[in-house]
């Protein structure tokens, strides 16, 4: 597996995401149209479109997503469609990703498909916070 980072190793936030259990599962037979915000770690199998803001996100095969992404880690089976901002991102071989990427971490299995710009960045997204809740503390300050 490339990846582009420090060392080949893990983050604590990747290590964190592997042992926590799946809080949302979006179905196979689930489309979600509009801006998506979650906390914990959620499983795509049906298709969003929209922007998404979250923690651990996994788009399984059967999984779409067309919208900009901002999550702490992202691990990519399936399809996305838009910008991606991430700690950390895997894009595992047969998944397909259209859009930049903006990743501290990037590991791309081999099969794996990307059109776009890569950014390598030192930047930790972090704890994402949903858009609401950014925009009031951002006007909370002086």
């Amino acid at each position: 597996m490339a990846v582009f980072g420090k060392k080949d190793e893990l983050i604590p936030n990747a290590q964190m995401a592997e042992k926590e259990a799946i809080s949302s599962i979006i179905d196979t037979s689930m489309i979600i149209t509009g801006e998506l915000s979650f906390k914990g770690k959620t499983r795509v199998d049906g298709q969003i479109k929209g922007n998404v803001s979250g923690e651990h996100i996994i788009l399984s095969k059967s999984g779409s997503i067309e919208g900009d992404l901002n999550v702490t880690t992202l691990v990519c089976h399936g399809k996305m469609n838009g910008n991606v901002k991430a700690s950390l991102v895997t894009l595992c071989k047969e998944c397909t990703v259209t859009g930049k990427i903006e990743s501290g971490n990037l590991a791309v299995e081999p099969g794996a498909s990307v059109d776009g710009e890569i950014r390598s960045s030192a930047k930790d997204f972090g704890s994402v916070q949903n858009n609401k809740e950014a925009a009031a503390e951002e006007k909370k300050k002086p």
